[in-house]
């Protein structure tokens, strides 16, 4: 089992959430963030100076999949968290991390079927 932690803009979750849909991912955790990127970040001029925000609002979203799930989870977040044909820098990013168990509360499942 792996947790997928996919930072991700906001407009683009609407989509995200189809497409993983789609692949039979139904079960993530959903989270507003705000994210430190100097190099990102709009100019906004207020009276006498120009001043650029270093925070940025994201997404993130937590899954965790089996590990046959993992490549197809990866790919669909990528392919449809990404502006343009090519990409561009703020699109997001994608941690994957071992999971070594899983617990179901209401019955105490244990494992991948607990995913």
């Amino acid at each position: 089992m792996k947790l997928v932690i996919a930072v991700i803009q906001p407009l683009k979750l609407d989509a995200v959430r189809e497409a993983l849909e789609k692949i039979e991912v139904f079960r993530m955790t959903v989270c507003d963030a705000q994210g430190f990127d100097p190099a990102r970040g709009q100019a906004q001029t207020h009276p006498g100076r120009e001043h650029r925000p270093r925070l940025l609002r994201k997404v993130v979203l937590e899954i965790v999949v089996n590990d046959d799930f993992l490549q197809r989870t990866i790919d669909t977040i990528s392919n449809v968290a990404r502006t343009g044909p090519e990409g561009t820098i703020g699109d997001g990013k994608i941690f994957v991390v071992p999971v070594d168990d899983a617990v179901l509360v209401s019955d105490g499942t244990h494992g991948p079927g607990a995913v």
